[in-house]
């Protein structure tokens, strides 16, 4: 018997490829460290848990190939375990620090227990490699997990070469394939960025179904029968799942949403900042303040007051909006399938790094509701959007329209006077990337060491992430120069191969920073399906 609708819960877990062998330290590795902390972690014990305990539960989440890389390197793997030990260091100074105080010292014995649980679980459970952990849940049925562009790169704009797509593609189902052990059913678009004709390519490549945002179905010609509420054919032959809003918009609203409430953890203030003390300014960057990760003040209010961080509270507040979301979602279904003709699906998609880092809470959100889900109602079940059409495979087609999840639904992110000078330079890296592989189709040796190598820069610069940060402000100096840096070491790699002569030194020092996807082939770059 069906429910009489379904909830298909999409996370994206996206991270910039981010790794500096060539430095002891560097700020903005820690961006890994802490979505791990705060995000990953976190939410793969929610999941043990559910399944342990036999409660019936589904999830889909993307893992990014460059973030699967990240979690198999072991220098970051390394690194990672160091970040959680110099914490661990820094709390006990704190416990001393606090030992008198009422207040905070609970606050900090809670950070002092998550930091050790999450420290023997990284090494002793997981041996430094979680990928396996979400490997496990996907082979149970639990977890669906989905690909993405290999470096993330923003198929709207870099679609002027073709070629881009298919290797952006190609490497991601193989990094897909490499670590997880399968290939993904599904995709998440980068940032959700559509053009017509990306369907085909998806299909080539064996991908049966992808995201949008609302607009992106509602928009669509002709305008599909039942909304966002049942996925679409798209004319190459995917499928098409749009965001409902409305569920959307409850949990990552800043202010009617749910992690602007009072008792949750507050984001901006940090130890980092706060406490003065050697033990915290060791876990400074070349003395500079950072954000640590050890935040001991709750949301409170809209001033600049902040009172002590109660976890006890919060996780309490946690399930009451989990039972207040699901409510909703009943009452949206039962309204939906009083006119639909199967069970409507309410595809509720987020970024993943807003569960735990930016909302704190929000793993404990995501288990209260599941387990609600699984025990506390009949009306609705979760389910992947896989399942979905693996039982209801008739689906209206139509074609959807150009846009993204970006603000105002199209490419303004992306492409603004901020950033709008990379993509003449992406473009032209990307024809004389595609003249090589038609030139060089079989090579060995030297020449094949430096395409591979140019493939792997060109990719890096293509990620959408260096546009975008350019677009928000927020770290642009370093955006900046990772693009600039890796379409310089394409150049000089490119020129070592119209020349014939290879500084074999240079190779080996590119080749150890920039060392995701071991199993690159260069000749990704053309219109055929290379995987």
């Amino acid at each position: 018997m069906h429910p009489k609708g379904y909830l298909a819960l999409v996370l994206h877990a996206h991270l910039p490829f981010v790794r500096h062998p060539e430095h002891e330290r560097f700020l903005e590795e820690d961006w890994f460290f802490e979505a791990m902390t705060e995000t990953y972690l976190p939410l793969l014990d929610v999941f043990e848990g559910l399944a342990r305990d036999g409660t019936p539960f589904r999830m889909t989440m993307s893992l990014t190939p460059t973030l699967l890389s990240m979690m198999t390197d072991p220098l970051l793997q390394q690194r990672y375990v160091r970040y959680l030990d110099e914490r661990l260091g820094a709390l006990e100074g704190e416990r001393h620090r606090t030992e008198s105080d009422a207040y905070f010292q609970p606050v900090v014995m809670f950070y002092r227990d998550l930091y050790t649980r999450l420290r023997r679980r990284f090494v002793e459970q997981d041996r430094l490699d979680v990928t396996q952990a979400f490997r496990r849940l996907m082979e149970a049925g639990h977890l669906d997990i989905l690909t993405c562009g290999a470096t993330h790169g923003y198929f709207p704009l870099l679609a002027v070469n073709e070629e881009s797509l298919y290797a952006q593609l190609s490497m991601a189902v193989r990094t897909h394939q490499r670590i997880l052990g399968r290939r993904p059913r599904g995709i998440w678009l980068p940032e959700c960025g559509y053009k017509p004709g990306v369907d085909r390519l998806l299909r080539e490549f064996g991908i049966e179904y992808f995201i949008l945002d609302s607009h992106g179905l509602l928009n669509a010609d002709p305008r599909p029968k039942y909304g966002v509420h049942r996925p679409v054919r798209t004319p190459e032959g995917p499928a098409a799942f749009g965001r409902d809003y409305e569920s959307s918009k409850q949990v990552w609203a800043a202010e009617e949403g749910y992690p602007g409430d009072f008792l949750y953890r507050e984001f901006y203030r940090d130890a980092g900042f706060d406490v003065h003390q050697p033990h915290i300014q060791k876990l400074h960057h070349a003395g500079i303040p950072t954000f640590t990760g050890l935040k001991y003040h709750r949301i409170t209010g809209k001033t600049a007051w902040k009172e002590p961080y109660h976890p006890g509270w919060a996780r309490e507040r946690a399930a009451e909006h989990a039972g207040h979301f699901m409510f909703n979602r009943q009452q949206q279904v039962n309204w939906l399938n009083s006119f639909f003709d199967r069970p409507p699906v309410i595809l509720a998609p987020y970024d993943a790094e807003l569960f735990g880092h930016w909302w704190f809470e929000g793993p404990q959100w995501i288990d209260f509701l599941l387990r609600k889900i699984a025990h506390d109602q009949s009306d609705i079940k979760t389910i992947t959007p896989s399942e979905y059409l693996d039982r209801f495979g008739d689906l209206q087609p139509v074609t959807p329209p150009e846009c993204s999840w970006g603000a105002g639904g199209f490419h303004e992110v992306w492409l603004n006077g901020t950033n709008d000078w990379v993509y003449p330079y992406l473009h032209a890296a990307a024809e004389k990337m595609v003249a090589l592989v038609q030139r060089f189709p079989q090579t060995e040796g030297a020449q094949r060491w430096a395409l591979d190598q140019a493939a792997r820069e060109l990719l890096l610069a293509q990620s959408s992430d260096w546009a975008f940060i350019m677009k928000t402000g927020t770290s642009v100096d370093y955006a900046v120069r990772r693009f600039k840096t890796h379409l310089h070491r394409f150049h000089r790699l490119t020129g070592m191969i119209d020349s014939g002569h290879y500084d074999e030194a240079y190779l080996r020092e590119i080749s150890a920073r920039d060392s995701l996807f071991p199993d690159m082939d260069y000749r990704i770059f053309q219109t055929k399906v290379w995987t």
